[in-house]
C-alpha cells in the first residue's frame, strides 16, 4: 500500500472495532523506563497522576504488569498474575483508579510474541504451561522456536519459545485474556510488544475482539545507513512503507510507534535539519503519509534509559519536543524527559502541549514547511500555529504572530 492520506473507510471501521480515538487529540506519556522496576513503582506513578492529567496527556503506557521471569516484565509466563517487580495487583489496581478519576487512561504493555514455560517438552525446553492458567502445551510454540506448532508468521524472537498465533485455542485464550485487561483489571488501551514477531492480522483480531480505546504496536525496522561511515540516507521512504504496510494489515485499527521520524529527527537536529523536508515537501516519517496512525516519540526504554540502544542527542531534545508536539501525528512524551531531568524540561515539555491543545492541533494537522536547511527547520501547521527549530535565526515577518513559548534553539508562535 503506498502513502496514506484518505483515512474514511479505516475510521469507520476503527469506531466501529476499537483501537483509534477518532478526535485525534491524543498524547501519550510512557510512564517507565528501563530501571523502574528498582522501585514500587504503581505508588510512585499513583503520586503522579494529577499532574500527568493536569498537563493534559491522555493516556499513560504502563510497564508489563504481569509475573514475568526478568524483572522488566519482558518474559511473560502467568499472564492472571498480577504481581510484578512494579508492584502488588492492589497496588495496580490502585493506580488504575486513581488514573480514571483523573480522566487518563492507562494502556498496558501486552506482551504475546513470545512465553517463558513452567515445564520441559519432549525437547528439554521450557516450553509446556503447566500449573498455570493458560496451561497450553507444546502446539502453542513455533516450530522455529522449539515447539510443535506451525512456523512463525514473523520474526523469531531468539533463546525463548515463540507464541503460535495460528492456533485457534492460542488466539482464544489471547482474547479472553485480554478482554479480563480491559473489563476485569481496568486497561483500556493497548501497547503491543514485537509486533514483527507475528502476522499483523492478528493484532487485527485482537483489537477487534478486545476493544481498546486506542492501540499502538511496536514494529521496530532499522532504519538505511550508508558504508562506508553509515550516515543515515536521506530518503527513508522504504522504512516508513514498510511501518505503513503493518498499519494496513491491521486494517488501520492500530496505530504504530514512528520509528521513521525518530531516526531522521535525531540526525536532523544535529545540523542536518534539510532531512526534515521530503522530496514531496512533507514530513519525512510516518506522520508525512498517515498521520492519524503515526505515534511520534524521541525517546523510550529501549532507545533510551540506561540501555541506550539508539538515543536521541541529549542537548538537543526540547528541540525534538518542539518538532513533535507541534506537527500532526499522535505525540508521546518519555517519563526521564519530563521528570528526571529538571522542573524547567518538566515546564517546557507541558507549555507546549498546552499550546498544542490551546491551538487545537491535532493527529491530522496540515504542515507547511517553510524552511528545512541545516541550521534551520521552520513551519506553520494549520494556519494557526508556527515554529523554528535549529540554531539559524528565524521568526514569521506577519505581525499578527506572536510568540508562545522559546528555549534552546526553539520557538513557537501562534496568531
Amino acid at each position: 500500500m503506498g502513502q496514506m492520506v484518505s483515512d474514511d473507510k479505516f475510521e469507520e471501521e476503527a469506531a466501529r472495532n476499537g483501537g483509534i480515538i477518532k478526535n485525534g487529540r491524543e498524547i501519550l506519556f510512557q510512564a517507565f523506563n528501563w530501571e523502574s522496576n528498582k522501585q514500587n513503582w504503581w505508588s510512585k506513578l499513583e503520586d503522579k497522576a494529577t499532574d500527568l492529567a493536569e498537563s493534559g496527556f491522555t493516556s499513560a503506557w504502563l510497564p508489563p504488569p504481569t509475573q514475568s521471569l526478568s524483572r522488566e516484565g519482558y518474559l511473560p509466563q502467568n499472564l492472571y498474575c498480577l504481581d510484578s517487580c512494579y508492584g502488588s495487583l492492589s497496588e495496580l489496581k490502585s493506580l488504575l483508579h486513581k488514573m480514571h478519576e483523573h480522566n487518563l487512561r492507562a494502556m498496558a504493555d501486552v506482551v504475546i510474541n513470545h512465553r517463558i514455560g513452567t515445564t520441559q517438552g519432549s525437547n528439554g525446553m521450557y516450553n509446556r504451561y503447566d500449573g498455570i492458567p493458560i496451561s497450553w502445551d507444546e502446539h502453542a510454540v513455533t516450530s522455529c522456536s522449539g515447539g510443535k506448532g506451525n512456523k512463525s508468521t514473523g520474526d523469531n524472537f531468539d533463546g525463548v519459545p515463540n507464541i503460535d498465533h495460528t492456533q485457534t485455542f492460542v488466539r482464544k485464550d489471547i482474547i479472553e485474556w485480554l478482554i479480563w485487561l480491559r473489563r476485569s483489571v481496568g486497561f483500556q488501551d493497548f501497547r503491543f510488544d514485537f509486533t514483527k514477531g507475528y502476522a499483523a492480522k492478528f493484532v487485527k483480531e485482537y483489537i477487534e475482539e478486545s476493544k481498546p480505546l486506542f492501540a499502538v504496536g511496536e514494529y521496530w525496522d532499522s532504519c538505511e545507513y550508508s558504508p562506508p561511515d553509515y550516515r543515515l540516507n536521506y530518503n527513508q521512504d522504504n522504512h516508513r512503507q514498510r511501518i505503513i504496510n503493518w498499519i494496513d494489515s491491521t486494517g488501520g485499527l492500530c496505530a504504530a510507534f514512528d520509528f521513521t521520524t525518530k531516526g531522521i529527527l535525531q540526525e536532523a537536529v544535529k545540523g542536518e535539519l534539510w532531512r526534515l523536508r521530503d522530496p514531496e515537501g512533507k514530513p519525512p516519517g510516518v506522520m508525512g503519509w498517515w498521520p492519524s496512525r503515526s505515534v511520534t516519540f524521541i525517546e523510550n526504554h529501549d532507545t533510551g534509559s540506561t540501555q541506550g540502544h539508539w538515543p536521541f542527542p541529549s542537548d538537543h531534545i526540547m528541540e525534538g519536543y518542539a518538532y513533535i508536539l507541534t506537527h500532526p501525528g499522535i505525540p508521546a512524551v518519555f517519563y526521564d524527559h519530563f521528570y528526571d531531568q529538571g522542573s524547567s524540561l518538566h515546564d517546557e515539555i507541558a507549555k507546549l502541549m498546552q499550546i498544542r491543545k490551546c491551538q487545537d492541533i491535532h493527529s491530522r494537522s496540515s504542515v507547511k514547511i517553510l524552511e528545512a536547511k541545516s541550521d534551520l527547520y521552520s513551519a506553520i501547521i494549520d494556519e494557526k500555529l508556527c515554529m523554528k527549530i535549529g540554531d539559524g535565526s528565524w521568526c514569521p515577518s506577519e505581525p499578527e504572530w506572536r510568540l508562545a513559548a522559546s528555549g534552546d534553539r526553539y520557538a513557537v508562535w501562534h496568531k
